[in-house]
C-alpha cells in the first residue's frame, strides 16, 4: 500500500518554482521643459535680429548659427527622442521636427555647406527659396496647431503665435518685405516668451516647487 502511495506521489510530483523577479520599470525625466527652452532661446535671439532690435533686420545673424546647431537643433532633437520614450507622440513629433528645422536653418548659413554660394550672389532667388523653406514649416506648424486643440491654453497659444510668426516671415521672404520680416520678428519674440512660460510651468511641479503656473487645461 505504501509503495503504491509513493508511486502516485512520484507520478504527480509538484515542483515549486521560485517567483521570477520583476524588474523595476525604468523612469525618465520630463524632457518637455528642455525642448521648450532650446526652442525658446534660439527663437528669441533670431527674432531680435529679425525685428531689428538694435541691429539691421536684413543684416547678418551668424551668432544664431551656433544656437541653431546645438541648443535649438541637437538638444531639442534629443528631447524629441526622449519624448518617444515617454510615449508622448505629440511632443516627440514637435521637438524632433523643430530640432530638425533649426539644424536645417543653420546649414543654410554655414559657409562650409555653401548653400548661399550655390545661388551665385542672386539674393532675390535665395530669398524666394528661403521663403519656400519657411512655407513648408508654416504648413507643418498649422498641422501641429490643429493637433494641439485638446491640450491646454499655454500650448495652443504657443503654436498659434508660432504659426503667425511663420506666416509673416514666409511672406516677408517671398515678397522681399522688410516690414513683414520685422513683424515676424516681433511675433517670434512673443512666441519665445510663451515657450519659456510653458517650460517653467513644466519645471515647477508640486514635488519640486512651492507654487505652480497655470496652463489652462482643456477637458
Amino acid at each position: 500500500m505504501s509503495s503504491e502511495h509513493q508511486d502516485v506521489e512520484s507520478k504527480y510530483q509538484v515542483t515549486h518554482s521560485s517567483p521570477v523577479p520583476v524588474a523595476a520599470a525604468s523612469t525618465i525625466a520630463n524632457p518637455g521643459p528642455l525642448g521648450l527652452c532650446g526652442f525658446a532661446l534660439t527663437t528669441f535671439v533670431l527674432s531680435l535680429h529679425n525685428a531689428g532690435a538694435g541691429v539691421a533686420s536684413d543684416g547678418p545673424h551668424g551668432v544664431v548659427t551656433g544656437l541653431a546647431i546645438f541648443y535649438g537643433g541637437l538638444v531639442q532633437l534629443l528631447a524629441g527622442m526622449w519624448e518617444f520614450k515617454t510615449g508622448n507622440t505629440f511632443g516627440a513629433t514637435a521637438f524632433s521636427s523643430y530640432g530638425g528645422f533649426w539644424l536645417a536653418f543653420a546649414c543654410i548659413y554655414i559657409p562650409g555647406a555653401d548653400v548661399a554660394g550655390s545661388y551665385k550672389g542672386d539674393s532675390a532667388l535665395m530669398g524666394k527659396s528661403v521663403g519656400y523653406f519657411l512655407l513648408g514649416w508654416t504648413i507643418f506648424t498649422g498641422i501641429m496647431l490643429i493637433a494641439s486643440h485638446r491640450s491646454n491654453v499655454g500650448l495652443i497659444s504657443l503654436f498659434f503665435f508660432l504659426f503667425i510668426t511663420f506666416i509673416l516671415l514666409t511672406a516677408g521672404k517671398l515678397q522681399g518685405s522688410i516690414t513683414l520680416n520685422i513683424a515676424g520678428g516681433a511675433m517670434g519674440i512673443i512666441t519665445a516668451f510663451i515657450a519659456w512660460y510653458n517650460a517653467l510651468a513644466g519645471l515647477l511641479t508640486k514635488e519640486s516647487s512651492y507654487f505652480t503656473l497655470p496652463l489652462g487645461r482643456i477637458n
